[in-house]
């Protein structure tokens, strides 16, 4: 009678709770029984695992009662992540391992059935979680995951491709170096700069949409798209992520993470790029927020860190829409289920776009004219909620650009992304100097103490307010705007005309 204990991790959400893999060799009867509030593809890993170490050469026990338990015994667990440790906690069990050496690792993999290390869903989580810890383990992934593993700097991760390399590292010796002969896996070079592909040069007229895509970037603020089809909505969305400052290496590794979630592979070549979601107006609510079981992160949490884009905006399913009024306030999505609950960040930039009618052409110069009754455009705009509309820092309207401006040559003085860019970027480190954090982020107190009106643009405020009616999220989300103008044009306090300014970006559907 034996016993083997090998460590790994769950999934739940972005968090990592530690996992033991017990496994139980005895006499009687041959059965091979896995508990621990497995999933069925947890449970699949017996299959896998008596085939992998058989055509690895390695011995099966099939003369003795194998049990598997997987503790906390009340933690779900899925996905086959655990067959790698499981294989290894059968072969330390009958000997064929050194079962001391076992614990200062990790062990996460799914097996083939010729032996071979497949890529696991959340490789960065869990380094993340080994890293929070401040554990001394190292971690022990298939190639894939470890490289991207490891990005998160201060932890040893190493990556073998075939079952047969980890058994052979482990076989008993001296207990020196751990798994000296699997190779360590090296941090990635720092990402080489991307180049610019879609500059905001490239836009024909629209000055007053690029402006607002400036202060948007510039202070983390959302922004809503009004005009005909053609009118450069798209472009102009696209082209949002090229102004953003860099990311951050936390804010890289958070990104990277959530995708992790959704895919076992994350392509090396995008770490550290913002993201950009453009998810299809039919999208549900669940493909938005995240969903399913066990839950996994929606549209908003992929884009977690970038931008968001939802063309044809009151095309979506209205229920889809309404979920997303908590995170864009709170910068979080908690996904409750009957036994499982998920907490994913989603703090994005929300960029949406619209017609003003359901033809397309209502106040528009060119084309046949709008067809729409008045009774048909504001069913239309009534698809949008007021407390959504409420929580969209800007709205603007795009006219349509004449052909004689698309088909003329490009202006030699048009201002390129770049410089556009770097407004942005000493706006945002104004905004971090003197409050840790976006404008478009700051709560009602950090409003008060930091949102400097001068008493002309104070009495300017108020008078707006009270003449249009604005409920105090719309006031608090105007003065946030005439913060982020003031940074742009490197103001201490915020005068009357960046109130004016903010002000004119609030105009087109704003709710009372």
């Amino acid at each position: 009678m034996s016993l083997a204990v090998v460590h790994s991790r769950a999934l739940e959400g972005l968090h990592a709770p530690r996992v033991r893999v017990e496994v139980h060799l005895a006499r009687g009867l041959p059965a091979f029984t896995l508990v621990g509030l497995a999933d069925t593809e947890v449970k699949e890993a017996r299959e896998r695992v008596r085939a992998a170490l058989l055509t690895s050469g390695l011995p099966f026990p099939h003369d003795r009662r194998i049990t598997v338990n997987l503790a906390p015994a009340d933690l779900p667990k899925d996905s086959g992540r655990y067959d790698l440790p499981i294989a290894l906690g059968i072969l330390a069990a009958a000997g064929e391992i050194d079962a001391a050496r076992l614990e200062t690792h990790e062990f996460a993999g799914e097996l083939s059935l010729a032996g071979e290390l497949k890529p696991v869903r959340g490789a960065l989580a869990l380094a993340l979680a080994l890293r929070s810890e401040g554990s001394a383990r190292t971690l022990v992934l298939p190639r894939p995951s470890a490289e991207a593993a490891a990005q998160v700097a201060g932890i040893d991760v190493r990556g073998p491709v075939h079952l047969a390399e980890v058994v052979a590292a482990l076989r008993p010796a001296e207990p020196e170096a751990p798994l000296p002969d699997l190779a360590r896996v090296p941090p990635p070079p720092p990402p080489a700069p991307v180049p610019v592909r879609l500059d905001l040069a490239d836009v024909r007229g629209q000055a007053a949409a690029k402006r607002a895509l400036e202060i948007a970037a510039a202070g983390q603020h959302s922004l809503l798209m009004v005009g005909p089809p053609g009118s450069g909505k798209s472009m102009l969305a696209e082209r949002l992520p090229t102004l953003l400052p860099p990311m951050t290496d936390d804010e890289a590794l958070s990104s990277a993470a959530l995708l992790g979630l959704s895919s076992a592979t994350l392509d090396g070549g995008a770490f550290g790029q913002r993201p950009f979601r453009a998810p299809h107006h039919t999208a549900s609510a669940a493909a938005l927020v995240g969903g399913g079981s066990p839950p996994r992160p929606g549209e908003i949490s992929l884009a977690h860190g970038g931008v968001l884009f939802l063309d044809e905006l009151p095309e979506f399913p209205r229920m889809a829409l309404e979920a997303l009024r908590e995170p864009l306030e709170t910068g979080a999505i908690t996904l409750s289920r009957a036994a499982r609950q998920a907490t994913y960040p989603a703090r994005f930039l929300l960029v949406a776009a619209m017609n003003p009618c359901p033809c397309g052409q209502l106040g528009a110069a060119t084309g046949a004219g709008c067809r729409c009754t008045p009774d048909q455009v504001e069913r239309y705009r009534a698809r949008l909620s007021g407390p959504l509309l409420d929580r969209i820092d800007l709205q603007i309207e795009l006219p349509a650009v004449p052909p004689s401006e698309l088909l003329a040559d490009r202006p030699a003085a048009a201002e390129p992304g770049t410089a556009v860019a770097a407004r942005v970027a000493a706006a945002r480190r104004r905004q971090q100097q003197r409050q840790g954090r976006a404008n478009g982020l700051l709560d009602a107190a950090g409003i008060d103490a930091q949102v400097a009106l001068d008493d002309h643009a104070r009495a300017f405020a108020r008078a707006a307010a009270e003449r249009l009616g604005w409920s105090a999220r719309r006031l608090h989300r105007t003065l946030r705007v005439a913060r982020t103008i003031a940074d742009l044009a490197a103001s201490a306090a915020v005068h009357p005309s960046h109130m004016a300014e903010a002000l004119q970006l609030q105009r087109l559907l704003a709710s009372n």
